[in-house]
């Protein structure tokens, strides 16, 4: 069961993870060191996953996103063509989904051209894929790992 201060904690952890215990102690208005025992055991029981550094990723020429839908045969393969999707580097993301496509990717690459070879070199060729249908992300409004944080956790 997670109590008002630890939601505040998780609060402020997702605006900035690096924001020094002392600080955090001072929201929450407890010692330093009860706030760092308090962010451990949420560690420890898998509140908190872990931590990640958000890099600019123009800067490392990889602002083409896309949304890659993949159609599988379903015919026993999904393990082998999940374990070589999740190992290329531009994959960020693998979700199985409902419809008539089994996953969906989320990518990010150089440019169209780079995409063109991620689908056609990497991910289509693989034994099971049957289908694959990009989506290409024009524009970013909003990108975000955090989760919404509302006062019904604590009954969870």
């Amino acid at each position: 069961m997670i109590d008002d201060i630890s939601l505040k904690i998780l609060r402020i952890l997702q605006k900035k993870a690096r924001i020094p215990n002392v600080e955090v102690a001072r929201q929450v208005g407890m010692a330093p060191s009860a706030v760092l025992e308090r962010i451990r055991k949420l560690e420890k029981i898998g509140i908190i996953d872990g931590y990640e550094v958000r890099l600019n990723p123009e800067r490392f020429g990889k602002s083409q996103v896309a949304f890659i839908h993949v159609h599988t045969s379903g015919n026993g393969t999904d393990k082998a063509i999940l374990k070589s999707l999740a190992a290329l580097p531009q994959v960020q993301e693998i979700h199985y989904v409902s419809g008539d496509d089994s996953y969906l990717l989320k990518v990010r690459e150089t440019d169209t051209k780079a995409l063109g070879r991620l689908v056609r070199e990497q991910i289509a060729p693989l034994g099971g894929v049957v289908a694959t249908r990009t989506a290409i992300v024009m524009n970013t409004f909003k990108e975000t790992a955090r989760i919404p944080i509302d006062d019904q956790a604590l009954n969870r």
